[in-house]
């Protein structure tokens, strides 16, 4: 308590109007004198035990703190009355507990994270094993038409490379959340239109057909480049689900509640197994690309998240692979 400058000054004043007050008791009569010095002792004798008590429930604050401050597993949780300190060691409690949660999601960050960059080094080890010994084969080659084969076989090498680097790029900013993303009305309509044009060629060439239902009514708030980006993910996967000659049927829908967005595929589905891990990242199908880095999913789920919206998949009663979309209103 001595080290407290407040509760010096206090003490001195109310030491130096004791001596006063009795002073001028005893000046009157020995019993008011006496009457004084009883009231003062009382009164101090109070106010110290009072005093005490605060200080050893502040102490008992104090080393709670340095408790939590030494990563200790202790949390004192006393009799809570109605008070100051109460309030205070309530708030305690919950910085406690809630510092303990973030350095758990802390810690399961850094492990996803240890989880991830062991992954990221594994899908590129392999491109990169495949192109050095390429380029080996094409340095002692003498055959001009072996040397361009190979050339173009690094080249394609590269270029998966470059789209692993830049989807995890893509995939870092979201986690990170830098990402600015527009919040515009969107045609839902246009938008499905947008995300199918890179694939007409594809899929002429491989006789699939697009049975679009969407009303050009529906419209979405968000960002169109990332959501159509999101979008041809899951049209890439329906497309290589199909392989060749089928259907992909887009439907939409919208209720005071959400708009709903589907995307059925008449590919092979998916197996039971499988449906806990699609969106997981890395993580590749049964029937899904063998030259694909299982990134695809991952990046759409993220990309619809972070704008409010969610996305499931599940097997069609009527065969193939059912995405579901939704955007609250």
């Amino acid at each position: 308590m001595l080290r407290n400058r407040e509760f010096r000054r206090f003490a001195l004043i109310f030491f130096l109007l004791s001596i006063i007050l009795i002073s001028i008791g005893f000046s009157q009569s020995s019993a008011a004198g006496g009457l004084v010095l009883v009231t003062v002792l009382i009164f101090g004798g109070l106010f110290l035990t009072f005093t005490r008590t605060r200080y050893q429930r502040l102490a008992q604050l104090a080393d709670q703190i340095d408790l939590v401050l030494h990563n200790d597993d202790h949390l004192f949780i006393g009799e809570l009355d109605e008070g100051e300190l109460s309030i205070l060691q309530s708030e305690i409690a919950k910085m406690t507990l809630r510092i303990r949660e973030q350095n758990a999601a802390l810690q399961k960050e850094k492990e996803n994270l240890a989880d991830s960059l062991a992954d990221i080094a594994h899908q590129l080890r392999t491109p990169l094993t495949s192109a050095n010994l390429i380029l080996s084969l094409t340095a002692e080659s003498t055959d001009e038409k072996e040397r361009k084969m190979n050339l173009r076989e690094i080249e394609a090498l590269l270029l998966r490379m470059d789209h692993l680097i830049t989807a995890l790029l893509k995939l870092s900013r979201l986690d990170a959340g830098v990402v600015q993303f527009q919040n515009e009305p969107i045609g839902v309509a246009e938008l499905m239109e947008t995300s199918l044009r890179p694939f007409l060629v594809t899929l002429d060439l491989h006789d699939i057909q697009i049975e679009n239902h969407l009303s050009s009514e529906i419209t979405i708030q968000g960002d169109s480049i990332w959501l159509s980006e999101a979008l041809q993910n899951i049209l890439k996967n329906a497309i290589e689900s199909i392989g060749e000659q089928g259907t992909i049927s887009i439907d939409g829908r919208d209720n005071p509640l959400f708009t709903e967005l589907t995307i059925h595929d008449s590919g092979k589905g998916f197996e039971p197994t499988e449906l806990h891990h699609l969106f997981d990242r890395f993580y590749r199908g049964k029937n899904g690309s063998k030259a694909g880095f299982g990134i695809g999913m991952a990046l759409s789920q993220s990309i619809i998240k972070r704008q409010g919206g969610t996305i499931t998949a599940r097997n069609h009663p009527e065969g193939g692979a059912l995405f579901v979309i939704r955007f609250p209103k």
